[in-house]
């Protein structure tokens, strides 16, 4: 498989092994069933961003707490098939990285995921590689690794590396991170201390002084902020079999996209690309259906 690297984004956060079933309904309490289908993969809101950032022709590394269990081996080799590099913020841990159990419903592409997060695996910002923004064009940071994220958004807004918040929910530390981020894209899910309602969401990271600010409400138009104007974007309407990924498809679309178009069509291409992603089973079988970004 050959890639074309157009541009390098940087994506800082979650590294997790995902494993993917497709069942016709979860389980009820002390009840076993058999899934019609299953996926094995790297996941972690940063990882499955840099996929699909390195898909649409780009460069992408992660940079991430993994280590050296032999369960790793399976999230590289996932990572080198679809032409993502990994910076190792542990490179010495030997416990097993984070797994994610998700089943997802057939009939409405609905999922239900257990996992750990990257709770046990926080890195400190004195482990991150010296060159790690050398030649970067975008950064994206989710939050799951908060020392790191604040360490990278600091130096790639002090060189004018545009820096992308991925707000899938609200985590502590965020408050540091978010002032030096030119575009946050969060979910209807992200809820800093005291907001409720997506106006509060909004007029919060809007007095933070953040240019761009948009949130994604699945089917729903994506409300956005940017430059002194309001408005939404609506989103494609698809049959979808299966929603796991798709917000974080929908944030490695948009830095390939914001590095070529406006925010408002950055915001429309990422909103195409995630709704085709949501019509195939699990994180990857999208991108063998050939797409016009």
């Amino acid at each position: 498989m050959t890639f074309r690297q157009t541009h390098r984004g940087l994506f800082v956060g979650l590294v997790t092994l995902d494993l993917v079933y497709l069942v016709d309904r979860p389980p009820t309490h002390n009840q076993k069933i058999v899934a019609s289908d299953y996926t094995v993969s790297a996941g972690g809101p940063a990882t499955n961003a840099a996929v699909a950032f390195s898909h649409l022709g780009n460069q992408a590394s992660v940079l991430g707490a993994l280590g050296t269990h032999p369960m790793t081996q399976l999230i590289l080799t996932d990572l080198q098939q679809y032409g993502v590099t990994l910076q190792d913020l542990d490179a010495e841990r030997t416990e097993p990285p984070p797994v994610s159990s998700i089943m997802v419903t057939r009939t409405t592409g609905e999922r239900a995921v257990v996992s750990i997060n990257a709770v046990k695996t926080q890195a400190i910002a004195s482990r991150i590689p010296a060159h790690s923004l050398q030649n970067v064009d975008v950064v994206l940071i989710d939050g799951h690794q908060m020392d790191v994220g604040r360490a990278i958004a600091t130096q790639a807004h002090a060189q004018k590396i545009p820096v992308v918040i991925d707000g899938g929910s609200w985590k502590v530390g965020f408050e540091t991170v978010l002032p030096l981020a030119d575009y946050v894209i969060c979910s209807a899910n992200f809820h800093p201390p005291g907001c409720q309602t997506i106006e509060a969401v909004m007029t919060y990271l809007v007095n933070l002084g953040i240019p761009h600010v948009a949130i994604t409400q699945g089917h729903q138009p994506i409300a956005y902020w940017a430059n002194n104007q309001v408005g939404q974007i609506e989103v494609p309407i698809v049959n979808a079999v299966d929603t796991l990924g798709a917000g974080d498809i929908f944030h490695g679309t948009f830095c390939h996209a914001i590095l070529q178009a406006p925010f408002t069509a950055a915001l429309a291409i990422a909103a195409r690309v995630a709704a085709q992603s949501c019509q195939h089973f699990g994180t990857r079988r999208w991108m063998e259906q050939a797409i016009e970004p």
